[in-house]
């Protein structure tokens, strides 16, 4: 069974896109906190990247932006392309059979309000709460980085 649930925030407002032949689609990355702390005490967060097809990815663009609490279902799908260098790189997706809105556009604004002005530079978009929250991932380890802007999928990668 390969079956995915997550709660987080985005952490970029999702962009659509299109196929070649015409479906939407989104990429966008989920930043979820880890349930426990580390040696330091602190939480730790994850980032993870999903996508999202038709219908849906239209709604999770029109409606949500940085920062929205959501909660995703779907699956994980790994895959592999040859970067600009002919390295091979590796990327794990999910792919979200459905993303629920956690929170009204009044109450996303009023957290990002609370956190651009009470809290430190540091804090996760996912717990405002959390002072001593930090990452550990780096935009450095991006492995879409050489990709480009334009993505072309085949329809036979579709469900």
């Amino acid at each position: 069974m390969n079956r995915v649930m997550l709660i987080g925030r985005l952490t970029a407002k999702p962009e659509l896109r299109y196929t070649s032949s015409n479906v939407p689609f989104a990429r966008f990355t989920v930043a979820v906190n880890r349930t426990f702390s580390n040696a330091n005490g602190e939480r730790e967060t994850d980032f993870i990247s999903t996508v999202i097809w038709r219908k849906q990815a239209e709604n999770v663009c029109n409606y949500l932006d940085k920062g929205s609490l959501i909660s995703v279902e779907g699956r994980i799908q790994t895959g592999s392309y040859d970067d600009k260098d002919g390295n091979k790189r590796y990327t794990t997706d999910v792919v979200a059979d459905s993303v629920e809105f956690l929170e009204s556009k009044a109450q996303r604004q009023n957290s990002a309000y609370n956190a651009n002005n009470n809290y430190t530079d540091n804090i996760s978009p996912y717990d405002y709460q959390n002072e001593t929250s930090t990452s550990s991932v780096s935009v450095e380890n991006d492995p879409f980085a050489d990709f480009g802007d334009s993505v072309s999928i085949d329809d036979n990668f579709l469900d």
